[in-house]
């Protein structure tokens, strides 16, 4: 199935194909905690952005590894290149379009201690 998220002003917009009943992430860093992002990790064939390429500005720290992807105009960030995953996107699914979701089971995971867990999700960005 095709998802579509998009920032809150719809300026940056994405599909992603993921099944009806989504399993995603809740990290507890310094970053996904402050902002709520809930993962749908994905491969990059299985995701692109259809709106809004030269609307996104790209935060990065620590490793630099992790591109945080933000709407220019809104400061949403409703995708981006995890550290974890970075051969693949993770979607927030928070901002996608609920009329496709079915159901979310929301699992854990410790990015406070991000290099003993990050094994946890490795996987999810492979085909």
């Amino acid at each position: 199935m095709i998802h579509t998220a998009t920032c809150h002003c719809g300026a940056v917009a994405a599909e992603v194909e993921a099944p009806p009943d989504l399993e995603v992430v809740e990290c507890n860093c310094s970053m996904c905690e402050r902002v709520g992002f809930l993962h749908l990790i994905v491969p990059k064939t299985r995701f692109r952005i259809i709106r809004g390429a030269d609307m996104i500005t790209t935060y990065t720290f620590n490793t630099g590894v992790a591109k945080h992807m933000f709407c220019k105009v809104c400061g949403v960030k409703p995708f981006y290149v995890p550290r974890s995953n970075p051969d693949g996107y993770s979607v927030n699914a928070r901002c996608l379009d609920r009329t496709t979701v079915r159901s979310m089971t929301v699992k854990p995971f410790d990015g406070r201690n991000w290099e003993q867990s990050a094994g946890a999700v490795a996987h999810l960005s492979k085909e």
